[in-house]
């Protein structure tokens, strides 16, 4: 059985060496999420620990999507929240080069319900 994502990919024809080049780009440290960096770590040493200016932005990761994560994803293994995040953002850039409409996560990932662990546990326990 083919999961969400990977009949996503076949129905809007994207190659996932494709999502990882965007991912790549996407995800690397640029000279302005270095400057946000340091600009925390200098509002944690100084007395007034305020965020300001560079410092209430938040940077890149610099964690791209990586060839085992996007396998995990295509083989319906599970994923950490970041790793389908950046896979989300990867995909919704290779759409808007196609000019075609951005998407969510729940079109790419079967999300689990919310409560629902919890009422699992429940019906086990009776």
């Amino acid at each position: 059985m083919a999961t969400k994502i990977e009949d996503f990919l076949k129905e809007k024809k994207l190659d996932p060496r494709r999502i990882l080049a965007a991912s790549a780009e996407i995800e690397r440290s640029r000279p302005e999420d270095r400057a946000i960096k340091l600009a925390q770590r200098k509002a944690r040493k100084s007395e007034d620990k305020k965020k300001e200016g560079l410092a209430a932005k938040k940077p890149r990761s610099g964690r791209p999507v990586t060839q085992r994560s996007l396998d995990a994803a295509i083989g319906g293994k599970p994923l950490s929240g970041p790793a389908k995040t950046r896979l989300l953002r990867a995909v919704n850039k290779l759409l808007e080069q196609k000019k075609q409409e951005p998407v969510t996560l729940h079109a790419l990932f079967d999300l689990p319900k919310k409560g629902g662990a919890e009422k699992a546990s429940s019906e086990e326990a009776s």
